[in-house]
């Protein structure tokens, strides 16, 4: 890649770069040099912990079983296939529940599109073992909410625990809606928007002409055409700040495939689309052709890509020092430990500020200011002092990043 910038990669721990060694090698007949050097001095406990932070535990473990030399510990190599077994259950059982939801939905004639899950693994990546995924997420028209929650608790779900709304602002706050299946263990999201206001995005009609279908089961589901997932998922792991690798792994398999060929008809902010390519073409060598590369040249697209370095950094660490804690147990709070993680939480907030363009700016700031009902519970007033919520709000959020435990 002869773009005449490299984004500086010196601070990414050892840990991190030898798992994209391993996701880049998918792309290699054997393994790099660079690779055997990484192996010397690595922390494979903190490399399994990132492994599976970043959710790209089932590649690294195909990966490496189709290597005959053995290059890792056999106990860290042992639980990878534990952890890739239980995956291949988890997308199994999603598979045959994803199936079953699509044909519900359609003898009731609500039209559904699945946003991720098995449907993408199977498209993204031609086996779904090798992508997790914790829920299933499916898109519907507003209209037809309503309906859809009925179905899907005449089907056994149950809507999950949520904090009653202050101010009944559901609908513009949020864009999606879950459900909890208490018996088979699975969760559903119902998307009613791709992505939280004020972003663009096609209507639901757009979609559904442009849809595809699903070759993983008998019954015919439906999902996003190959333009739009490229760009939902683009915006997706933006929101974000792509502190997971497997957003950008889904990126750089969608690029290889040849899914995306052309830069026309992005109705995505370009800055968006150009730090994705950026991070995939300098992480995961993802080959960007000569139309999708204007897209990277822009000044505030490396910004934010030189940013979302240090951000996946920031949030492996964090990640790590949570595994860590101990449950149960009682933490002590000193002026130190708050001071950095207050000053944590605003570059984290920072970041994801960034990447807005000026209405979603303006939005984030209204949302910011508008009482959440997590207010509501930090301090509880009686209905008629509900208003003073709002003047209360900056501080209530304060005091809240302000409680993190050592």
């Amino acid at each position: 890649m002869d773009y005449n910038y490299n984004l500086n990669l010196s601070s990414l721990p050892k840990e991190l770069r030898l798992l994209l060694e391993i996701v880049k090698a998918e792309n290699d007949d054997g393994i790099s040099t660079s690779l055997k050097e990484l192996l010397v001095g690595i922390d494979w406990e903190l490399f399994l912990e990132l492994a599976r932070h970043h959710r790209v535990y089932p590649l690294i473990y195909s990966r490496l079983s189709k290597l005959e030399e053995k290059i890792i510990p056999d106990n860290i190599f042992e639980i990878l296939f534990q952890e890739y077994k239980k995956n291949t259950f988890q997308m199994l059982k999603l598979s045959g529940e994803m199936e079953r939801l699509g044909k519900f939905f359609s003898e009731k004639q609500i039209r559904l599109l699945f946003l991720k899950g098995p449907a993408i693994a199977a498209d993204i990546y031609g086996d779904i073992s090798l992508r997790t995924s914790k829920d299933l997420d499916i898109l519907i028209p507003l209209t037809d909410l309503k309906r859809a929650e009925e179905l899907l608790l005449n089907f056994g779900y149950i809507k999950k625990e949520e904090f009653p709304a202050i101010f009944n602002e559901w609908q513009w706050l949020n864009h999606h809606k879950t459900y909890f299946h208490p018996l088979m263990g699975i969760e559903i999201e119902i998307h009613w928007r791709l992505h939280p206001y004020p972003s663009k995005e096609p209507s639901f009609n757009e979609l559904w002409e442009r849809k595809r279908t699903s070759i993983l089961t008998s019954t015919p589901i439906y999902f996003l055409g190959k333009q739009d997932l490229f760009l939902f998922l683009v915006v997706h792991g933006a929101r974000h700040g792509w502190f997971r690798l497997r957003w950008l792994v889904d990126i750089d398999l969608i690029i290889r495939k040849g899914f995306i060929s052309e830069k026309n008809n992005m109705y995505q902010p370009s800055h968006i689309i150009g730090q994705a390519l950026i991070l995939t073409s300098q992480l995961l060598k993802s080959p960007i052709n000569g139309e999708m590369y204007s897209l990277t040249v822009g000044k505030r697209s490396r910004n934010l890509a030189k940013l979302t370095i240090r951000y996946i950094i920031e949030m492996g660490k964090l990640h790590i020092n949570k595994s860590t804690e101990v449950p149960g147990e009682k933490y002590r709070y000193s002026p130190i430990s708050t001071l950095i993680y207050f000053k944590n939480s605003i570059f984290f907030d920072r970041v994801l500020f960034s990447m807005m363009g000026t209405l979603q700016k303006c939005f984030f700031i209204i949302r910011f200011l508008y009482p959440k009902p997590i207010d509501a519970m930090t301090l509880r007033l009686p209905k008629p002092l509900h208003l003073l919520y709002f003047p209360l709000r900056p501080f209530l959020w304060v005091w809240r990043k302000s409680r993190k435990p050592i």
